[in-house]
């Protein structure tokens, strides 16, 4: 027959050279893939920080205040998430603004029409 069949199973073609034998497995220690161990300790993210942001898009006053609390604390743990309290407070400002302001549109406009009389 032809040279397939003169082969053995797992002999490669002529020209491949030999087949790379596998190292011993892996003894206790880092893993494969990771060479330089776990990383470096990462402070906290502070749980008032996130809960600021996500309240000043929920009810804006809330995340008001709760990132002002949440920069107290991170000013004197030396947490991580300022800017997630700082953009808290900038959010929850901005919505309460908005309320106010459209509540004063709303109070002007009853107040004008108020005095407008819709009899012919």
């Amino acid at each position: 027959m032809g040279t397939h069949d003169d082969r053995r199973h797992g002999t490669p073609p002529p020209g491949w050279g030999q087949v790379p034998a596998y190292g011993p497995p892996p003894g206790p220690g880092v893993p494969p893939g990771y060479p330089y161990g776990p990383g470096p300790y990462r402070r906290p993210t502070n749980t008032l920080a996130v809960l600021s942001l996500v309240m000043a898009f929920v009810f804006a006053p809330a995340g008001l205040v709760l990132g002002i609390v949440a920069r107290r604390q991170i000013r004197q743990t030396g947490e991580e998430g300022d800017g997630l309290a700082l953009a808290g407070i900038v959010v929850g400002a901005v919505a309460c603004a908005l309320v106010v302001l459209l509540v004063v549109l709303w109070v002007v406009a009853v107040v004008a029409l108020a005095g407008v009389s819709f009899a012919p």
